[in-house]
C-alpha cells in the first residue's frame, strides 16, 4: 500500500533511476546527508518550505501517479502538482457542472455538506458533554442554529449559518483543550498555539480530500458550497467540511490534552505562532496513523480506514450528481 511522505527541510530534489533523491540544504547554502525516496511506495508527497527542482522531476512523478502538495512558512497549504487527471469521464463533468451553475440542485447538495458538518461538530461536543457536562449550552445554540440549514434558498445565507455553527464550536474548545487558549480564529498567521494547529491540520485534511476525489470522476474545481475558483480545487474544501471534525480536530483535542505536543513545541513570534519542525513530525505521524485506523462500516459490514471513508464520501456524491442515488453527507456514529 501507497504512504504519504514528508519533506521538511528546503532543498533540492531530482530523480535517481526509480527512487527520488533529496539533497536538504541549510539557510547558507551547507548541504545535508542524502535521502532516497523510492517513489514507487509514495502517493503524496508533502513539502514544507522551498523547493529545487525540474520539469524531468514532475514528469517522472507525473508518470508514478504521485502528487506533491505544497506549505508556506506559515504552514498553509498553497497548492498542489497533481498527476494527470486519468479517471475524469465527460458525462460526469457536464452533470457536476449542472448540479454547480443550478441554484435548485446546488443548494441541495450544499445543505447536506453544512448539515454532516454540525452534526460531527456536535458529536465531538457531546463527547466531551458527557465528560464535564460544560458544553450542552454551546450544543443547544449549534442546534438550534441547524434547524435552519434546511430552509435556506441562497449559498450566502447557508454559509452564515455555517460561519456562525463553527464560531459556537470554536468557543468550546476552550473547555475541551486543557492548558491552552484558543481565543478568536485566526489564520494568516495564527496567533497561538491552538491556532496554528487548526490551520496546520486543517490543511492536512484539505490535501487528503483532494486525494480522494483525486481517485474519482469528480473534478476537484467544481463546487457546491465554497465558490468555484480558478485557481484552487475547490471541492476539497466542500469534503473537507464534513471531515474536519471527525479528523482533525480530534486529533488536535488528543495531542494537546494527552501533552504529546506543549507550549516548547511552538515558535511564538511577534505576530505569530507556528509548529516547530519536530512537532510538525510528530503531528503528521499522529495524522498518518489516524487516517490508516479502522472502524467498522454498518452499511458494508467490513472495516474500512479513516482515509477510505473520504473515498466513500467523493463515490456518494458522484451518485447524486448522476441522479443514481440521493446523497447523504457522511455522520459519525461512534
Amino acid at each position: 500500500m501507497k504512504k504519504s511522505y514528508y519533506l521538511f527541510n528546503p532543498g533540492r530534489i531530482s530523480r535517481r533511476d526509480n527512487t527520488v533523491k533529496f539533497v536538504p540544504v541549510d539557510e547558507d547554502g551547507n548541504e545535508g546527508p542524502s535521502k532516497y525516496i523510492p517513489i514507487e511506495g509514495v502517493d503524496n508527497l508533502y513539502v514544507f518550505g522551498s523547493l529545487d527542482a525540474n520539469s524531468a522531476f514532475f514528469n517522472f512523478l507525473g508518470k508514478a501517479q504521485t502528487n506533491v502538495h505544497f506549505f508556506d512558512y506559515y504552514e498553509h497549504y498553497t497548492g498542489s502538482f497533481m498527476a494527470k487527471d486519468y479517471l475524469l469521464a465527460g458525462k460526469m463533468l457536464l452533470a457536476q457542472a449542472e448540479h454547480c451553475s443550478q441554484k435548485k440542485k446546488r443548494i441541495i447538495i450544499a445543505q447536506k455538506l453544512i448539515e454532516g458538518a454540525a452534526f460531527n461538530m456536535l458529536k465531538n461536543l457531546r463527547y466531551y458533554n458527557n465528560r464535564a457536562k460544560e458544553t450542552q449550552p454551546v450544543i443547544e445554540m449549534i442546534e438550534q442554529l441547524a434547524q435552519g440549514i434546511a430552509a435556506t434558498t441562497e449559498i450566502s445565507a447557508l454559509m452564515g449559518i455555517e460561519g456562525n455553527i463553527r464560531q459556537h464550536y470554536y468557543n468550546a474548545f476552550a473547555i475541551i483543550i486543557n492548558d491552552f487558549e484558543m481565543g478568536n480564529r485566526s489564520k494568516q498567521p495564527p496567533s497561538n498555539e491552538v491556532n496554528s494547529m487548526i490551520s496546520f491540520v486543517n490543511s492536512l485534511c484539505y490535501t487528503v480530500c483532494l486525494d480522494a476525489i483525486y481517485h474519482t470522476q469528480l473534478n476537484p474545481t467544481i463546487s457546491f458550497l465554497h465558490e468555484s475558483g480558478t485557481r484552487r480545487f475547490s471541492l476539497a474544501l466542500d469534503l473537507a467540511e464534513i471531515f474536519k471534525p471527525i479528523l482533525a480536530d480530534r486529533l488536535i483535542f488528543s495531542l494537546l490534552n494527552k501533552k504529546q505536543i506543549q507550549s516548547s513545541d511552538f515558535d511564538a513570534r511577534l505576530n505569530s505562532c507556528l509548529l516547530k519542525e519536530s512537532a510538525r513530525k510528530t503531528v503528521v505521524k499522529a495524522w498518518d496513523e489516524k487516517l490508516n485506523e479502522t472502524i467498522k462500516h454498518r452499511s458494508l459490514g467490513r472495516s474500512v480506514s479513516y482515509k477510505h471513508l473520504i473515498k466513500l464520501e467523493c463515490y456518494k456524491l458522484s451518485k447524486h450528481i448522476l441522479g443514481m442515488e440521493e446523497y447523504k453527507p457522511f455522520k459519525a456514529w461512534w
